[in-house]
């Protein structure tokens, strides 16, 4: 099974996107899942993840107030929000789940190791 990231592309700064990320069944809709982005030459971070129900969001210092995480009605989809984007976002955009996180109220994990499901990513690229 991998995540489908889609919703990535170039916009100027102060503009903003909206990333999906699908799959299908129950090894998604009941685990936490997670963003992550790696830009050119550094390592992968993690950016925000929520929790099975939705109830609970996490998000890196640099993009709170910026990036707004959430799941569809069915718990199939997780989106993530992108307003007043910067340079320093560019990278490539990965969603995944944590495997260890099954019906978990609360965030397991913000190690990209401990994560599994990834799929390609989407490409964001923010020009100045």
């Amino acid at each position: 099974v991998q995540l489908q990231a889609s919703g990535g592309g170039l916009v100027q700064a102060g503009g903003s996107l909206r990333l999906s990320c699908a799959a299908s069944g129950r090894s998604f809709s009941t685990y936490t899942v997670g963003w992550f982005r790696q830009a050119p030459g550094k390592e992968r971070e993690f950016v925000s993840a929520i929790t099975w129900t939705g109830g609970k969001t996490y998000y890196t210092d640099s993009v709170k107030g910026r990036f707004t995480i959430s799941r569809g009605n069915a718990k199939n989809t997780v989106y993530l929000q992108m307003n007043s984007l910067k340079p320093g976002d560019t990278a490539i955009y990965h969603c995944a789940r944590d495997p260890r996180s099954m019906y978990a109220a609360c965030l397991v994990d913000k190690d990209a190791g401990e994560y599994d499901y990834w799929g390609q990513g989407t490409l964001v690229t923010v020009s100045s």
